[in-house]
């Protein structure tokens, strides 16, 4: 078997009909590498379809076309190409004849070639896809995930391909269970052996085991093999260990199939007492919710881009992701199991009802099924992935019939994976919409606020939703959804946590997703109750679509729960969407016990004594910064988040005030104070003895721009990326978050710039030119390797002194993904 990358040499242009290339209309497109997001780079308006839950994002019908030159030696092979995500209703064609599809934009599926292949000869290969009010958020559109060309004997491993699960652990020794489902579709009955092969985290083999196969023509067979690992190595997050099972299918001593494995050797078991243990130590989930996108790569799953999110989120304290509200990537699941990320990976938004005029529930009725296989296909090895998710604040949840369609998925998760959780995010107050639908209508702030406005602005009021979600009626209508998973996902529920443990005291809870400033008081309730396994935020990383739901707003402007164009982002994450942890990170850092430094935050000047509109998923319009363009003695507001019993602030040396933290804002002491051009400082104490002290200093004299990449080496493949952080700092260091200039990218070598954008919320600049303005003095430049080599990235601006920074392109490895001769 050979399984190669696929992502090069494509072109993609807007869908055209038959009748328009009779007439000569359209070009030829564009040359992209995949993964490729074909909606980021359109121009966004105010009318755009989706209006601000996709950003403002137009919808759109693309096609991607490839030529795949099919030697003759393939006429006795099986060729076939995996997609692992096209959103969506793809429609695959192979030289003008329809080969396959699959209306989930989020699912994986697979497509065979051989039945339409001219051998000896260039092939066309098409995909279809579009976008078109389908999504509640920024969706993206085309072949936005890798793509993999697999080339087999007749005989062959069958896809999805080799299966592991390790059900007996303990410290002397771990039962290895290696399942290989093996396929014959030659004309002949053939007799062939399975060889397995395991290797420890050092490449070491450590077990080995070898099984014969009959096969008849046409037949298939299950090859299930129990192997016996010595002193096993697990895998946790703090100790993210990997095996590898090396497999290979041989017959008369020619190898005719193989393939490469990655696990991890760990157990999972979850109770009302001890809440969550993994290798029989308790772990509280320490969650962020995140959306597919990258930013401004769009939906673009490049294999760097997902790992970065990982590795950013993990820095931010987070041990656990929750895939909202889709099948996370691929690539991002080998990257959590590498790094040590817990992953709750969710199916869908919808099930029968929709949310949206042309959403996923137009398919689910007649594909679930085969969404549900493929989810768990893709999962099963990633020892990573320890929750299934079922939904998403589905509608059907409050209903005793519709709540069956849960019972059904379920029990579908179930018998194809019985070693992880069951889940849903169940949003009580959604599951109650028909009883509270005409109150939402009444409270709806705004008329472009979509078919859930209503709703989004009574989850805003003030303890309403607390008293629905905690009331008699939701307990009596959510029972049945909640009693058929093995744990409760409840969307901002927190008021039922101590509840159900005196109603329900054999349910299991998890906040599958929480208001972000209510994390001290969650947290809390997750430390008290071992029956809840943790929280997970909304969101830990900011995206596109949904524009402005977490953004401050104030009294002297009516209320709206999303903002005005040219808004482009949520403004809900703890890291924005260039990956800058935002003031709420440190705060969530320090609520998790996981810093005892403070951390200080100022809240806009321009803004100060401006009444606030409280929001549910807003947090203060604050950053870290003493760079200010007001004069001296102009008030302003300084947070300082610590937990300590007391907080001290000096500036320039001097102690302005010694203060408490507050009782509405646990670990949030606030000052307001003059601004004056120098040095803030505070210091936390507990019981009079100091833990800690930090400082921000304001930019001083010439301001020069700094260009720092993530990593000077990259691969030259169409995995990797390196980001350019792009800022303006004084001679010492310290950003000037208060100047904001127009930054120009020029690359010369073998890469081009894939996105250049900041993470101003507001922007009506594009990602996709050489240029972009700066946002509180940042901004990112992503750049792709095209081949091997020196890449040389130029940033200047006018009234800077240009800098130049230089990567290498090291050869790769090889592209192919795994290979047997």
């Amino acid at each position: 078997m050979t399984r190669s990358s696929f992502n090069t040499g494509w072109r993609v242009r807007p869908k055209m009909s038959p009748f328009a290339a009779l007439q000569g209309g359209g070009d030829e497109g564009t040359s992209v590498t995949l993964p490729h997001d074909a909606l980021v780079t359109l121009p966004r308006s105010a009318e755009a379809a989706g209006t601000g839950h996709t950003g403002f994002f137009p919808d759109g019908a693309f096609e991607y076309v490839k030529t795949l030159d099919v030697p003759e030696a393939w006429r006795g092979k099986r060729v076939s190409v995996e997609f692992q995500g096209v959103y969506r209703d793809a429609m695959v064609y192979v030289n003008g004849t329809f080969a396959g599809q699959r209306p989930n934009g989020y699912t994986p599926f697979r497509v065979a070639l051989d039945p339409f292949l001219r051998y000896g000869e260039p092939n066309t290969i098409r995909v279809d896809a579009r976008a078109h009010e389908d999504s509640r958020w920024y969706s993206g559109a085309g072949i936005y995930r890798d793509v993999v060309l697999e080339v087999t004997d007749f005989v062959h491993i069958e896809y999805p391909g080799v299966r592991i699960a390790t059900p007996d652990i303990d410290e002397e020794r771990a039962v290895v269970v290696v399942v290989t489902p093996v396929t014959n579709e030659s004309t002949a009955t053939t007799t062939v052996r399975v060889r397995t092969e395991l290797r420890g985290p050092g490449g070491t083999v450590v077990a080995t085991d070898a099984a014969p196969v009959t096969l008849r023509a046409g037949g298939s067979a299950v090859v299930r093999q129990r192997l016996y690992l010595p002193a096993p190595t697990l895998w946790s997050v703090d100790t993210p260990h990997l095996y590898t099972a090396g497999s290979v299918l041989d017959a008369a001593d020619r190898v005719l199939d193989g393939a490469t494995t990655t696990f991890g050797i760990r157990s999972l078991r979850v109770d009302p007492t001890h809440g969550l243990r993994i290798n029989g130590e308790t772990v509280k989930l320490r969650g962020a919710c995140i959306h597919h996108d990258n930013g401004p790569l769009g939906a673009a799953a490049i294999g760097r881009a997902e790992e970065r999110r990982v590795e950013l989120l993990k820095k931010a304290g987070f041990n656990a992701i929750r895939s909202a509200h889709n099948p996370i990537s691929p690539a991002m699941l080998d990257a959590c199991d590498r790094l040590g990320m817990l992953v709750m990976d969710e199916t869908a938004d919808v099930w029968t009802e929709a949310k949206t005029p042309f959403d996923y529930s137009l398919a689910f009725p007649e594909w679930w099924e085969r969404d549900i296989e493929a989810l768990v296909a893709k999962d099963f090895n990633h020892p990573s992935v320890i929750f299934y998710s079922i939904g998403n604040e589905i509608f059907e949840t409050g209903d005793a019939l519709g709540s069956e369609w849960g019972r059904t998925l379920a029990e579908k998760v179930r018998s194809l994976d019985d070693t992880r959780l069951v889940t849903n995010g169940i949003n009580p107050f959604v599951s109650l919409l028909s009883d509270v639908a005409n109150m939402a209508r009444e409270h709806a702030t705004s008329a472009d606020a979509g078919a859930d406005g209503g709703v989004n602005a009574m989850m805003n009021l003030a303890g309403f939703m607390d008293q629905l979600t905690a009331s008699a009626m939701a307990t009596e209508r959510t029972e049945a959804s909640f009693s058929m998973l093995d744990v409760a996902g409840l969307n901002y529920g927190d008021a039922r946590y101590e509840l159900d443990r005196e109603q329900f005291p054999n349910r299991v809870i998890v906040g599958s997703e929480t208001f972000p400033p209510r994390i001290a008081n969650n947290w809390r309730l997750v430390l008290d109750n071992p029956h809840v396994l943790g929280d997970f935020t909304w969101t830990g990383w900011d995206y596109l679509g949904e524009v402005g739901i977490g953004r401050t707003q104030y009294a002297n402007a009516a209320p709206e729960f999303q903002a005005p164009y040219p808004w482009i982002s949520a403004r809900v994450g703890d890291l924005d969407i260039t990956g800058q942890r935002r003031p709420i990170s440190y705060y969530r850092e320090i609520v998790f016990g996981l810093r005892t430094e403070p951390y200080v935050a100022v809240l806009r000047p321009e803004n100060y004594g401006r009444p606030v509109l409280p929001g549910q998923w807003a947090w203060s319009d604050a950053i870290a910064s003493w760079s200010w363009d007001v004069e001296t003695g102009t008030p302003i507001t300084v947070e300082v988040y610590s937990d300590g019993d007391e907080v001290e602030l000096l500036l320039n040396g001097r102690t302005v005030r010694r203060a408490t933290p507050g009782v509405s804002r646990p670990f949030v002491t606030e000052f307001d104070i003059p601004y004056e051009v120098g040095e803030l400082e505070a210091i936390a104490y507990r019981d009079g003895a100091e833990l800690g002290r930090v400082s921000l200093q304001s930019a001083h004299g010439p301001v020069q721009l700094s260009v720092v990449a993530d990593r000077t080496e990259i691969r030259a493949d169409d995995s990797d990326l390196s980001f350019i952080a792009i800022e303006l700092r004084d001679a010492n260091g310290n950003l000037a978050s208060d100047r904001d200039v127009l930054v120009r990218v020029a690359i010369d070598g073998v890469a081009v710039l894939q996105a250049l954008g900041s993470a101003r919320p507001d922007t009506e600049e594009s990602f996709h030119t050489g240029e972009h303005t700066t946002y509180d003095g940042r901004a990112l430049a992503v750049v792709r390797p095209t081949g091997i080599g020196p890449i040389t990235i130029s940033v200047s601006a006018d009234g800077f002194e240009s800098v130049t920074t230089v990567l290498e392109a090291a050869p790769a490895a090889d592209a192919v993904v795994s290979a047997i001769a």
